[in-house]
């Protein structure tokens, strides 16, 4: 859903550039119209790649170079607001405002940092929704830090999964590509260190805003500078979506929301799975494979008494072995939220449930559960603070970073 832009005319004199035609009264100025803004998010700067601002430039009468710079200070300094770019000329940032662009930044609602150093922002968009986006630090055995944005692709999610606090919330809206980008960049800023990976994992299901999605995996890739294969695009499955993104033969992961190793099980616990059945996820499943030679990833969260028991476990390995090799497993052990008839399983559960996939040869691993005091699953935060959008003149929030939340 697009945003209200407001445009507007800009002088003639530096907004278009003119030939001249000569009639016999003299000589007038024709100006040639400027050029269609490029594909995305209108009158947006960020999210724009390197080529598309520098041809803005030349559109706007700026030597081309200018273009190059306005890259940089978007997504190296991070600017927010055009009269923040102080290396370009004033009459350049005053033509950018006066033809109605915007750098396409948010403010900090609110941010909780956990103990574990998981950090989860909430961040306000222009219509007063909001959104969350979290960064996840893990220090390596060298002691450097491997820093993990985990992205929402819309306000809210229409799937509502049974377990999942983002669909108890409701939904609102796709994002935009900026909207998604942004989100990056904000952690980037409050921890003051690159994201090296990126998981499609936050508010929303991405194959529903796919278009928006693979705009800003683009940007991420080719302008904030992450590769491809430190990215990953969750879903939890929609009808003839894993085909189209198989067609981008992209070198990011795919990861398969599965939760249930049977149809009737899954059904209870993602209510969408009626449209989607677990044989056509599983063929379009092996057919990413074939078409990207990129491994799929199963993504499986384990509740208390419903789907953990060793039984389960069987089925799954029984199903994938069904469907293809190479196959890779992620248990995800449920994070508690309020209101949920579901429980977390205990630790024995999950190892018994690990070591039952292993024992039949298929590649398990354990997420390690990070910001259980900083309500870092999906929506968790939001739902505390809006089920609607924010009074238009709510404040902000930007608490620091070293806050301990209790």
């Amino acid at each position: 859903m697009a945003l209200l832009q407001h445009v507007c005319s800009l002088p003639l004199a530096r907004a278009v550039r003119s030939r001249s035609l000569t009639i016999p009264s003299g000589t007038v100025a024709i100006p040639s119209p400027l050029k269609k803004v490029p594909h995305g998010d209108s009158h947006v700067l960020l999210g724009m790649s390197e080529q598309e601002l520098q041809q803005l430039a030349v559109d706007l009468g700026q030597e081309k170079y200018r273009g190059k710079q306005l890259h940089h200070l978007l997504y190296k300094r991070k600017v927010k607001e055009i009269q923040d770019c102080s290396h370009l000329p004033q009459v350049f940032r005053n033509d950018l405002q006066e033809a109605g662009w915007k750098v396409g930044r948010s403010p900090i609602h609110r941010m909780v940092t956990a103990a574990d150093g998981t950090v989860k922002l909430l961040i306000k968009l222009e219509d007063n929704r909001l959104v969350e986006t979290v960064g996840i630090p893990v220090e390596d055995d060298k002691g450097s830090v491997r820093l993990t944005a985990c992205v929402s692709s819309q306000v809210g999610c229409p799937l509502r999964c049974s377990f999942c606090a983002t669909g108890k919330g409701g939904f609102s809206r796709n994002l935009q590509r900026h909207e998604i980008v942004e989100q990056v960049l904000a952690i980037e800023e409050i921890f003051k260190h690159r994201v090296k990976n990126i998981v499609f994992m936050g508010m929303g299901e991405p194959m529903l805003n796919l278009k928006a999605v693979l705009a800003a995996h683009q940007c991420l890739n080719k302008d904030v500078q992450i590769g491809q294969r430190m990215m990953t695009i969750s879903t939890v499955g929609v009808p003839n979506t894993i085909k189209k993104l198989a067609s981008y033969k992209l070198q990011s992961t795919l990861a398969v929301s599965l939760h249930a190793p049977n149809q009737k099980l899954r059904e209870r616990v993602v209510p969408s799975a009626k449209s989607y059945p677990l044989s056509a996820i599983m063929k379009d499943c092996r057919d990413y494979f074939l078409e990207t030679s990129r491994r799929v990833s199963f993504e499986y969260t384990l509740l208390a008494g419903v789907n953990d028991a060793v039984e389960h476990a069987i089925e799954l390995a029984e199903l994938l072995h069904e469907w293809g090799r190479g196959y890779h497993v992620n248990l995800i052990p449920f994070n508690p939220i309020e209101g949920s008839e579901y429980q977390r399983p205990y630790k024995k559960a999950v190892l018994a449930f690990a070591a039952a996939l292993e024992s039949r040869k298929i590649t398990v691993s354990v997420r390690q559960t990070r910001g259980l005091d900083a309500s870092a699953a999906c929506g968790q935060l939001r739902n505390e603070f809006q089920k609607s959008p924010l009074l238009a003149g709510s404040d902000s929030l930007q608490p620091p970073l070293d806050v301990p939340v209790s």
